[in-house]
């Protein structure tokens, strides 16, 4: 919490996705500022799902930071995996219908990095992972989905949020992580920087 006669900091999403100022919003903690940040996010050679989710966040939160000291800047990285295979934003249609090929009938998991970097310059960071199983899909699914355009910019070429949550046949944990945040961490990661939850802007979200 700012010190006596001290402002409390500005909260920055580093971040361009309405899906993520939506998740803050409901929780109470609107952003003041939207800064996306514009990194790389191509994968390292041999990086594993988590890792990546985790250090795309910290990358994001720290570029914006950078430009913007005393912030509390959140930047966050949603990774969707198959196995080890991680399935990014489908680029076209045959990509997202090759992903959709791939995720029917199956359990996958989505990884949330999400990073927290305080007014000190401190880097707070997590990642959470929910597995979601899918129903088998059939080509009428697919293709429905596929015209439905909703799997645009959406990592696995899908969003749980919208027609796909008919797909899911099974989900062990967070779903506000599938969506793009994981919440309850980030709840609790900024309470624990001494801010306090707006039960206005959670009335105005609804």
């Amino acid at each position: 919490m700012a010190p006596s006669g001290q402002q409390t900091p500005i909260l920055i999403l580093a971040s361009a996705s309405p899906r993520r100022e939506s998740l803050l919003n409901l929780a109470g903690y609107p952003p003041d500022r939207i800064i996306p940040a514009h990194i790389d996010e191509a994968p390292m050679p041999g990086e594993l799902p988590a890792a990546q989710a985790k250090r795309l966040a910290i990358e994001k939160a720290r570029a914006v930071a950078e430009d913007h000291p005393g912030a509390l800047v959140l930047g966050a990285d949603t990774v969707v995996a198959c196995g080890r295979r991680i399935l990014p934003k489908a680029e076209n249609e045959d990509q997202a219908r090759a992903f959709l090929e791939m995720l029917s009938g199956r359990r996958h998991r989505v990884y949330g990095g999400v990073c927290l970097i305080g007014s000190d310059g401190n880097a707070h960071a997590k990642c959470v992972m929910t597995a979601v199983t899918f129903k088998r899909l059939g080509g009428e699914d697919i293709r429905g989905y596929i015209d439905s355009g909703e799997w645009r910019d959406k990592a696995g070429a899908y969003a749980i949020q919208g027609r796909a949550g008919a797909f899911v046949r099974r989900l062990n944990g967070s779903y506000p992580n599938v969506v793009g945040l994981p919440v309850f961490e980030v709840s609790a990661m900024l309470a624990g920087l001494g801010l306090k939850p707006s039960p206005a802007a959670a009335e105005k979200s609804q």
